[in-house]
């Protein structure tokens, strides 16, 4: 069977010098080997390793009947940003979005690409993980913040242990480009354009080379953009706070005005005035914490800063420097 659409690889880049030239081979073996037409995009997220020198190297030899485009990043952008850069440049009908490390297999991508190419009633196929081989603490985060974005989001809901592995038409990949925010949380992001999703298991590899970018404090700042970026949940939290610290502060002057009028009882004086100062302070500040977050996105995204900078962009058909 023939599949008419071409298909581009969006990879993002960070250190990952040992694994590119293997990523290469091993992904346009798996589709030459079907007749299907392969880019691969790769997006240098400001490595330090050598790897957009390697890509230099690995763009310049390839053969153009194998597209391959190298973005530079100026500096580091993250992950997003790197994903947004890799589908403004794409070329294919459709696009996979996939990690440079092998854990997300071409063979994998491969049996995607074909159920989107056999079921056009579906825009997307995203890959599930069976079984995560993580630690117990990393499990009960994850299963932790899933459960809450999907408690407190009513507009949109995340399936659990979807990955951004995916495959996906090119009319959803210019839905994504046209949303302009700046901290962007592409799970929340691919929810809410509501393309039809087909969701299949896969099992990752282990890694080729190398060690995992994710640490516990990159991952809960992940979540927390999701959070703040797609509900305004903690706002209406922060609400609720004040209006019950607010009503037990009045039931405790009630108390007092009762002790000190009607039994003509001494109040104790300082130590429970401290605590209440320590008590509504804090109060004070977390519900001052939680607006602050929602203030600083707004004067973050109201300076329309560009998402990614790119330094350099190879081609192996042409060469040549892009800024953005």
């Amino acid at each position: 069977m023939t599949y008419p659409y071409s298909l581009s690889f969006v990879v993002p880049c960070y250190n990952e010098v040992d694994n590119i030239r293997l990523f290469k081979r091993r992904a346009f073996e798996c589709f030459d080997a079907e007749g299907i037409s392969l880019e691969i995009v790769f997006v240098n997220d400001g490595s330090q390793d050598g790897t957009f020198e390697l890509l230099r190297e690995v763009v310049g030899e390839t053969d153009p009947s194998h597209p391959m485009q190298a973005v530079q990043f100026s500096r580091n952008f993250g992950k997003e940003a790197a994903l947004y850069a890799g589908m403004e440049a794409s070329r294919g009908e459709c696009i996979c979005l996939i990690d440079a490390d092998l854990q997300q297999t071409p063979e994998d991508a491969l049996r995607m690409y074909k159920l989107l190419a056999d079921k056009p009633e579906y825009d997307i196929v995203a890959a599930c993980q069976v079984e995560r081989k993580e630690s117990i603490v990393l499990k009960l985060f994850k299963h932790s913040f899933y459960k809450t974005f999907n408690g407190i989001c009513t507009d949109i809901e995340i399936p659990a242990n979807v990955s951004d592995f995916r495959v996906f038409r090119h009319t959803v990949a210019d839905a994504l480009l046209s949303l302009p925010e700046g901290q962007r949380f592409s799970k929340g992001l691919f929810a809410w354009v509501g393309f039809k999703t087909l969701e299949v298991p896969y099992e990752p590899d282990a890694r080729a080379n190398g060690k995992s970018k994710w640490s516990v404090r990159s991952l809960f700042r992940y979540a927390a953009n999701g959070i703040l970026g797609f509900t305004t949940w903690p706002l209406k939290v922060a609400v609720w706070i004040g209006l019950i610290a607010s009503l037990g502060g009045f039931v405790y002057l009630l108390w007092i005005i009762f002790e000190y009028a009607l039994r003509g009882t001494d109040v104790p004086g300082f130590p429970t005035l401290a605590c209440l100062i320590l008590l509504f302070g804090g109060l004070q500040l977390t519900v001052l914490g939680v607006i602050g977050e929602y203030l600083s996105r707004s004067y973050i995204e109201g300076k329309h800063r560009p998402l990614y900078i790119a330094k350099e962009h190879l081609t192996n058909e042409e060469r040549g420097e892009s800024e953005k």
